[in-house]
């Protein structure tokens, strides 16, 4: 594991981890983490398997940093709008370690995190792929900028996959596979006896996102 740190391009300076793979690479992920106002950093049981899957079993070179003004990272809370520009800097900064031409790119969020993670895809066509966990359908009262529409998504034709444990609350089920309806391509998994957090089957949840990852990015 690297420790490093990049800057966005408004001049905030993130702290992040780099995970390489033990052969070659094949190409880059992002991992973004969860709200910054609720506890959410990179350092949470889920993204350190999602991350683990990613770099050993697909090869992957993945980083997992943390959001503007959360731990080490300058800045301030973003309210989910300037968190778009430091997902942007964590996909150069990913890509550029891979030692490719146009790496092949996942990003993966979770809870807020897919949210931010989403609204950058959009409009990034670097990202070929993206995995959404526990994604805000059903925020409540916690503070997010609206997710995409049916009009936004209708034009996001690279693959996607929208996982969820079958208890929550944020993300149930009926919700989500509505939501994953609207998008050209992608694909809802929701794992039985869990919640948002995937307590003790964060292994589980990370094969499923590695899975879609050798399936969409082509893996030889």
């Amino acid at each position: 594991m690297e420790p490093v740190t990049f800057t966005t391009e408004d001049g905030i300076r993130l702290e992040g981890e780099l995970r390489m793979p033990d052969g070659a690479t094949r190409g880059a992920a992002v991992i973004c983490h969860p709200h910054p106002r609720h506890g959410g950093s990179k350092d949470h049981p889920l993204l350190w398997a999602i991350r683990n899957d990613l770099a050993a079993a697909r090869g992957l070179a993945v980083l997992a940093f943390n959001f503007r003004g959360v731990m080490g990272s300058s800045g301030t809370y973003g309210g989910g709008r300037d968190e778009l520009r430091d997902t942007r800097a964590a996909i150069e900064a990913a890509r550029s370690r891979c030692g490719m031409q146009d790496p092949p790119t996942i990003v993966v969020g979770w809870s807020f995190g897919a949210s931010v993670a989403l609204r950058e895809a959009l409009d990034d066509a670097r990202v070929s792929a993206l995995a959404l966990v526990g994604i805000p359908v059903r925020p409540g009262d916690v503070e997010m900028p609206p997710l995409p529409d049916r009009t936004d998504l209708r034009l996001f034709a690279r693959p996607a996959v929208l996982l969820a444990g079958e208890h929550d609350r944020y993300a149930p089920p009926e919700d989500l596979r509505a939501y994953g309806a609207l998008f050209p391509q992608a694909e809802v998994v929701v794992v039985p006896g869990t919640d948002h957090y995937f307590w003790r089957r964060e292994k589980e949840a990370a094969s499923v996102i590695g899975a879609f990852a050798d399936r969409v990015l082509n893996r030889p």
